[in-house]
């Protein structure tokens, strides 16, 4: 029959020439403690050189915080071995534990663990479950995603979009990159202005990837990212993202409203009755819009306005050139300040916009995987740095290969 050292043993994956000594219990506590020693005669190998070497001494004694017992907290205590080896200069070496990496205070099965529960919820809360403070566990997070990160390839990488978001509002922002065709953030870059095109730049080289075979680049109309772009990517077309486009209309549209509503009450509390899309409006803010577009306002000639460039999106390729400059004209003669301007900002961006009809990238999955990012931020009422917000990132949204459990024995 098997003792409960020797299931232990099993349990643990402690590897060959690992026993469990002994096992202490304490209730009051409400903790676990296993030792475990090498086995007499066991043979373990060579940091340096993999090859099995005989036990020359131990190490002091270290700690290592297990999976729970049940509601109990559990640690594993233990003397690593050293050996020494002529082949490797006599040099006596501390062998690498089989359930944990260097470093680390931590089973691997404890990483992982939380590693999983941090993909659902802020890791305050994670902390707060496993009865650890945060500052322990983020530095789990950062290991794991550099080093999945090493292993990621960017040579095929082609069309990309990026856009800007902040660690807390108001606070230390970040430029998101993305590969459109892999759906994944590939690179997270500090700040918003043009030099994070070039971090993008040297990230991507670091990968694998090149400037040279980037393709296409969907941006918002920031000038700072334009001047980045035509610097550092040279070979590839600029796109204007349709999303950030619309913005810019549904923007003009609200102003308009917004000083409307000094003369129109009945324009007060209307605000996604206008700038939402008619299919996503719920039963009050259609009642709203039905009430209000074909009235002689200013706002709804805006409305018009805006539905008409929405009409623009499927116009045919050899179609919308022309469908563009008729809405440019249209919006310049509508006598509505802000509908000008943003008519305007259209007209000298309108290369880019059209490029979408050969490109007909976006940043779609961009402003999804953004939407991800900032449903974290709010929960974990945002981050203490900024390194802290570029990793979650990555775990949310780098479609990493997080290697974690990666045991020998």
């Amino acid at each position: 029959m098997m003792t409960d050292n020797e299931l232990l043993e099993m349990a643990l994956n402690l590897g060959s020439g690992w026993q469990v000594n002994h096992v202490e219990f304490i209730k009051e506590t409400k903790e676990l403690h296993i030792y475990a020693s090498t086995i007499k005669g066991s043979f373990f190998p060579c940091p340096s050189c993999g090859q099995l070497a005989p036990v020359y001494d131990h190490s002091p004694e270290r700690t290592w915080r297990h999976l729970n017992f049940f509601q109990y907290h559990a640690y594993l205590h233990a003397r690593l071995p050293r050996v020494t080896r002529t082949n490797c200069h006599g040099k006596v070496k501390t062998i690498k534990a089989n359930w944990a990496r260097e470093r680390s205070g931590f089973s691997v099965y404890f990483e992982a663990f939380v590693i999983l529960l941090m993909k659902a919820m802020p890791v305050k809360k994670v902390a707060n479950l496993v009865d650890e403070h945060d500052t322990t566990l983020w530095p789990i997070l950062h290991y794991y995603v550099e080093e999945a990160r090493e292993r990621e390839d960017y040579s095929n990488v082609q069309n990309v979009g990026f856009d800007e978001t902040s660690r807390k509002k108001g606070h230390d922002y970040v430029s998101v990159f993305m590969d459109l065709d892999q759906r994944k953030v590939i690179s997270v870059a500090d700040g918003k202005d043009h030099q994070t095109l070039n971090q993008f730049k040297q990230d991507l080289m670091a990968h694998g990837g090149h400037p040279d075979e980037i393709k296409e680049l969907s941006i918002d109309m920031s000038p700072a990212f334009i001047k980045g772009a035509v610097e550092k990517f040279t070979n590839a077309s600029i796109t204007f993202d349709k999303f950030h486009v619309m913005k810019i209309i549904n923007r003009a549209l609200d102003e308009t409203r917004r000083k409307e509503q000094k003369y129109h009450p009945e324009l007060k509390h209307s605000r996604y009755a206008w700038i939402k899309n008619e299919e996503n409006l719920n039963q009050k803010q259609k009642e709203t819009l039905y009430k209000l577009k074909d009235q002689d306002l200013k706002t709804a000639k805006a409305y018009q306005l805006k539905v008409a460039f929405q009409r623009f999106w499927d116009q045919a390729p050899h179609e919308a050139e022309a469908y563009l400059d008729e809405w440019l004209s249209w919006a310049r003669r509508s006598q509505i300040p802000d509908m000008v301007a943003a008519a305007k900002t259209i007209h000298q961006h309108r290369e880019g916009i059209l490029r979408w009809f050969t490109s007909k990238v976006n940043n779609g999955i961009l402003e999804a995987t953004n939407g991800l990012i900032q449903a974290a931020k709010r929960q974990a009422r945002g981050y203490r740095s900024t390194k802290n917000l570029k990793a979650m990132i990555f775990l949310i949204a780098g479609g990493l290969e997080l290697k974690v459990t990666s045991i020998t024995g």
